[in-house]
Order: C-alpha cells, then sequence, then structure tokens
C-alpha cells in the first residue's frame, strides 16, 4: 500500500465508459468533462487518479475481431504497473452484454467473480497487501431503435442490463467490496444507448468520489 505522506492511490478499471467515450462521435471527452478527471479534481490531492478504460473490453473474453479486450487477463498487469494501487474501482459488464457473447446477467456475474477474486490476491507491492474494492455495476442499456450500435445489441442485452446491479451488489456482499449502482446516478444517452453524455459525468465522479474517500478514511 501506499508509503505515509504519499497520495491515495486509485485505479479505475473499465471499458468505453471510464475511458470517456464520446456518444455518437468516437471520440472522448476532454479532461475537464470526462468523470475520471473530475474524480481527481474533486478528491484533491490526497489522491492519486489513474485511469485504465479500454474501448470494448469485457470481463473474461478474448475478442477474436478487435482483440486485446480481456479484462481479466489486463487486471493483474494493470495493478503492477501502477502499484501501489489502495483502491481499485472496477467498473465492467456493458460489453459482455454484446449479442455474440450471449451472456445472462448471472453468467457476467461469475465472470466478474474471476476478476474480483483476482484483484483480492497481492502483487509484487513491497506491502503485498490488495486494494480495498469499489463494485460498480453499469446502467441499464437504453432502446436501440435508431442507434448506431444496435447491430451490436439486442433485447436480450437490455433485460440482462436490468439485472446486473442486483448480481453486483451480491458480489460485493460476499467480497467485502464496496458497491455503487450507477443506474441511481447516471442513464445512458438517447445518441447510442450505451454511453453517457456529458452532463452525466460530474454527478457520477461525485458519487464515486464520496465512495472513495469511505474507503480510504477520510
Amino acid at each position: 500500500m501506499t508509503a505515509a505522506n504519499e497520495p491515495v492511490s486509485v485505479l479505475c478499471f473499465g471499458d468505453s465508459l471510464t475511458w470517456g467515450f464520446k456518444p455518437g462521435e468516437r471520440t472522448r471527452y476532454g479532461h475537464s468533462i470526462r468523470w475520471t478527471r473530475r474524480l481527481a479534481k474533486a478528491l484533491g490531492e490526497g489522491f492519486y487518479v489513474v485511469e485504465d478504460g479500454v474501448n470494448g473490453r469485457t470481463t473474461v473474453h478474448e475478442d477474436p475481431m478487435r482483440g486485446d479486450k480481456n479484462g481479466f487477463a489486463h487486471l493483474a498487469t494493470a495493478r503492477k504497473a501502477h502499484m501501489p494501487v489502495d483502491i481499485l474501482v472496477l467498473m465492467l459488464g456493458t460489453n459482455d452484454l454484446q449479442s455474440r457473447f450471449n451472456m445472462s446477467a448471472g453468467a457476467i456475474g461469475s465472470a466478474m467473480s474471476r476478476l474480483i477474486f483476482s484483484a483480492c490476491q497481492s502483487t509484487d507491492d513491497p506491502h503485498g497487501q490488495p486494494p480495498k474494492l469499489l463494485l460498480i455495476s453499469p446502467p441499464p442499456l437504453g432502446d436501440f431503435d435508431g442507434s448506431p450500435l444496435a447491430c451490436m445489441f439486442c433485447e436480450k442485452s437490455i433485460a440482462e442490463s436490468k439485472k446486473l446491479k442486483d448480481v453486483y451488489a451480491a458480489l460485493a456482499s460476499q467480497y467485502g467490496a464496496a458497491f455503487l449502482d450507477a443506474g441511481s446516478i447516471v442513464s445512458v444517452s438517447k445518441v447510442d444507448s450505451v454511453h453517457w453524455d456529458a452532463d452525466m459525468q460530474a454527478p457520477f465522479a461525485d458519487a464515486v468520489a464520496e465512495e472513495v474517500r469511505k474507503l480510504a478514511g477520510v
């Protein structure tokens, strides 16, 4: 863990929702807008926030078409690259809802369990301590009628997305992690029914900051 007088290290590990994908434009929100940078500003100098969001990242799936999207395969390396990590903010699952993976919310929860178990293990950190964990369930998907992403998702995707919060809440309880339901704070953009508009970024950052402070004990 972080040495005395050093800022609390916070690793935000996720997909395009963490990267800051701007719906409809395939570009990234700037530092003054996206929630991860707003989180850093809200937390202040006592914290160091690291962004690790990859567009299309899944919990455990290899992507034969797009490649290099397996979150489980990435997580240990990310932790080692940014160690010491005091707090891990983990938000994945949206891409697992794609039609081609054909996963239920329960199956996605089982996959997420692998990541959480990995996160609970010590790394090469000199102190050998795993980070505290904030598990976030992504908000439910929207209606894909007219969405540029309609070819990637289906009605089952929407239905299962609404079940993730309960599945993730149970996982957080099982592993002693903090939990946040993103869907209680933000809603997906009507532009593509997956990503978030600019006005969703600040309230979400504030909610995450509140949970991170609790985990840090400040």
